[in-house]
């Protein structure tokens, strides 16, 4: 049985338009696995229904698929018609309460179909408008989902309301892993991100490691060719994605980098890294303190496509005859070092506000740069808060180790020596430091002291 956790903000959405005595069209749509069927299900599974799944079987035998689905549902003889606008004109006059109508998978019937649009714009136009029905269309096929939104689409201007399904926010691993420490769902969120599927596959009796090894890099795992398998559903060329993403893992960030480490043309460059922001698997990023830089970095944010790309990937051919000495080797070598940059990216994404003296506006990371005797010395910091009213910023570093006192007092007067070279507001502002680790011995005497600082236990209490 599925975990059902969290979805509350989408639930009250979808119960605030149920309530509605009116027709509803929503569009849903998410990545594969990010848990929009049981979203749906969990909403109408106490109100008057239709679910059906659509399938890539063509449109004649959906419809007749369909067709049966209606006569169960009202326990009357399957109708004798194939239009979907006599369907539908047939349902809507038994709409005494409000009926919810479900198509799950919507892109299947489009794929084999290019008409299908049409024919829902006019089910909509001419049978629903006035009715008292809730039609949900929903998909995993971001870019065509997508497409049914835009401009030239015919269901343009049709929807009452959509929604994209993003990934759990780690706050709900507690639910997943109850009994796990906040360290170990903190390396599980590293490996997998907020994938309600995923996460479901990990045995919470073991560790994060183990159940990486078991699920994902082992031709027996569930997850085996989960990467392979998104890459194929979405992409032409998922060979190339691949080898970006394994550049870009790597720690190649700029365009220039990631054309030369993945023998593309930088030139062509453009239109794959957009195809994969797209979808949620990259991110480009500009220092928090610009709107417009030429400073553009390319990181993954998707956790289990990072993982999968530095782990997975340089290690697959001793994987598929089931060596496993060089990804263990691997792991060993580096797995601490990627938790660590992945408690940067939750620290700058989920916990900086709460940590933060004050209401932020933005946040981000910064990096830059300065001069030094004409030596060109690069900067970075963590994470970054600020507030564009007040002219406050916050600037805080990431250990993802346990800091005696005079460890942490050293990292945060070198904090200090980067703020003047970030360059924001004219530099009029009030500033503020902190860091975020493991463990932090002698945090009351750097609280006193005016730093503010974060480790597990703090973060565990938030």
């Amino acid at each position: 049985m599925f975990l059902f956790i969290n979805r509350k903000e989408e639930l009250e959405f979808l119960e605030e338009r149920h309530n509605k005595h009116s027709f509803e069209f929503i569009v849903i749509y998410g990545r594969r696995r990010i848990g929009k069927t049981e979203l749906i299900k969990n909403f109408v599974q106490d109100k008057t229904h239709m679910y059906f799944l659509c399938n890539k079987a063509g449109t004649n035998a959906n419809v007749s698929k369909f067709k049966k689905q209606v006569a169960r549902f009202f326990s009357e003889p399957e109708i004798a018609t194939d239009n979907l606008g006599e369907i539908f004109s047939y349902i809507a006059p038994k709409a005494k309460e409000k009926i919810v109508i479900v198509f799950d998978e919507f892109p299947y019937l489009v794929e084999k179909d290019d008409a299908i649009p049409s024919l829902f714009q006019e089910v909509i136009d001419e049978v629903l408008r006035d009715k008292n029905i809730m039609l949900i269309i929903c998909g995993s096929s971001i870019s065509m989902m997508e497409e049914l939104l835009g401009y030239k689409n015919p269901l343009y201007g049709r929807k009452t309301g959509h929604m994209k399904i993003d990934f759990l926010t780690f706050n709900n691993f507690n639910g997943f892993f109850p009994n796990n420490t906040i360290e170990e769902n903190i390396k599980i969120y590293s490996i997998l991100g907020g994938v309600p599927f995923y996460l479901e596959k990990f045995d919470s009796e073991k560790s994060a490691l183990e159940n990486a090894e078991e699920q994902i890099l082992s031709k027996k795992g569930t997850l085996y060719e989960e990467v392979e398998f998104l890459l194929k559903e979405e992409l032409r060329e998922p060979d190339v994605y691949k080898n970006i993403l394994s550049a870009i893992s790597s720690g190649s960030t700029k365009v220039a980098e990631i054309a030369d480490k993945s023998g593309i043309k930088a030139s062509d460059m453009d239109r794959y890294l957009k195809a994969l922001i797209r979808l949620g698997i990259v991110k480009k990023d500009i220092p928090v303190t610009e709107t417009k830089s030429k400073k553009s970095l390319y990181t993954i944010d998707d956790n289990f496509f990072d993982f999968y790309s530095l782990f997975f990937e340089p290690n697959r051919s001793d994987i598929e005859i089931g060596d496993n000495r060089s990804i263990k080797n691997c792991l060993d070598k580096n797995f601490n070092a990627y938790v660590g940059k992945k408690f940067e990216k939750l620290v700058r994404t989920e916990m900086l506000r709460s940590m933060c003296p004050f209401k932020a506006t933005k946040t981000g990371k910064w990096w830059g740069f300065y001069r030094d005797k004409g030596k060109r010395k690069e900067l970075e910091i963590d994470a970054v808060a600020l507030n564009e009213t007040t002219k406050e910023m916050f600037f805080v570093e990431c250990k993802w180790k346990a800091l005696s006192f005079n460890n942490s007092l050293n990292i945060l007067n070198e904090l200090k020596e980067k703020s003047p070279y970030v360059d924001w507001n004219n530099n009029i502002r009030k500033e503020y430091f902190g860091i975020a680790a493991k463990k932090i011995e002698g945090k009351n005497e750097l609280r006193e002291m005016g730093f503010v600082v974060f480790d597990l236990d703090d973060f565990l209490a938030l």
